[in-house]
């Protein structure tokens, strides 16, 4: 029995394709802002009159801009001055110009503005992207930066607001169902926490935990080895797991079928989790798990943590964790005696003896 042909796709010989788009005026104006940290001001000062560094690009009122800071100044007349000026990228409107009302602030160590060294353009500036940018030439002298608490360990602040009044724009419209975002992850997690169809079970901490092999080979080639390779458990018993805390293993199931963490009621147990996490991702080699909980430790860094941490990223070979531990007692705001007097001190003293000297002699002027 044959049925109903499909209408041939793109439209030759069956329906043609149909586009809208609309016309836009937004009623209302946009505006947004943007900090530019500028941190190792004095390595700068090598850049000569009229070169500058570009920031990344930002969006304010669907178009695209970035800043360059010039630290010897834009042009041969602001020699001695920090200049700093604001590009338009690119536009999507109608218009090939973008009308924008701009202001660069100085900003102290609060993030706070200072008046005394700000630029307004009043009313709006008309930018392209075949114009030239606006700017604040002459922000404030190297010499008053210098002298000033403005700069503080090497670091200062800018913020730059853009406002983008009225405009009319086109954009495209949608004629097709979009499909949703995928969910699977909810369907895996479904499937771990009713436990249908699983066919091994591990022993964590006086814990049992019922599971599925080929979900947790399919995500790391260590189960694969274990579940399915030539040495692979006996999986008509228990698998033991005795290295391990139950609620780390839970936490560790539930990322390898959600892609995600459990959530965590406040950032001591998220820290604390983590450091547990990127020891078990790095026991079944699971990578994206570890990255996620080195961000996550990157993140939560304090006092407490970072001789603890130093010695996770030391023994799990994660160069990055390690390089932002080294920076860390030296960095703006944290005091080395209080990392030294930490518990987790002691136990990078007893377990990486070599990465103690390693820190000692990072920290040595």
């Amino acid at each position: 029995m044959s049925g109903s042909p499909l209408p041939s796709v793109g439209g030759d010989g069956g329906m043609p394709w149909q586009t809208a788009s609309a016309i836009v005026a937004r009623p209302l104006p946009v505006s947004g802002s943007h900090v530019l940290k500028v941190d190792g001001y004095s390595r700068t000062k090598s850049l000569v009159n009229g070169k500058g560094v570009t920031s990344e690009t930002f969006l304010v009122g669907r178009h695209r801009w970035y800043l360059r800071y010039f630290p010897d100044g834009h042009s041969a007349g602001q020699a001695g001055w920090i200049s700093i000026y604001l590009y338009l990228v690119h536009t999507d409107s109608v218009d090939d110009q973008v009308h924008a009302r701009c202001k660069i602030t100085l900003l102290d160590q609060d993030g706070e503005p200072l008046p005394a060294h700000s630029t307004d353009s009043q009313t709006c500036h008309a930018f392209s992207s075949n114009a030239g940018p606006w700017g604040c030439p002459q922000l404030i002298t190297r010499k008053d930066l210098e002298e000033s608490l403005y700069l503080k360990d090497d670091v200062f602040s800018v913020r730059c607001e853009i406002t983008v009044p009225r405009e009319i724009f086109t954009e495209p419209i949608s004629l097709l169902v979009a499909a949703p975002p995928s969910d699977m992850h909810h369907h895996f997690g479904r499937l771990l926490s009713s436990g249908d169809g699983a066919d091994v079970t591990f022993e964590v901490g006086g814990e049992t935990f019922a599971a599925h092999r080929c979900v947790l080979a399919a995500r790391s080639s260590v189960f694969m080895a274990e579940l399915f390779g030539p040495m692979k458990e006996n999986t008509d018993a228990s698998v033991r797991i005795a290295d391990m805390e139950a609620k780390v293993f839970k936490a560790m199931l539930h990322f390898i079928y959600t892609d995600s963490l459990p959530p965590m009621d406040d950032e001591q147990e998220v820290v604390v989790m983590a450091q547990h996490l990127l020891v078990a991702a790095d026991t079944y080699n699971l990578e994206r798990l570890k990255l996620v909980c080195v961000e996550k430790l990157c993140n939560h860094m304090d006092a407490s943590t970072a001789a603890t941490t130093l010695a996770l990223a030391e023994q799990h070979s994660c160069c990055g964790l390690k390089d932002l531990c080294f920076k860390f007692p030296a960095s703006p705001g944290n005091m080395l005696k209080a990392v030294v007097a930490n518990d987790g001190f002691e136990h990078v003293r007893s377990s990486c003896p070599s990465v103690l000297k390693e820190l000692v002699a990072k920290l040595t002027p």
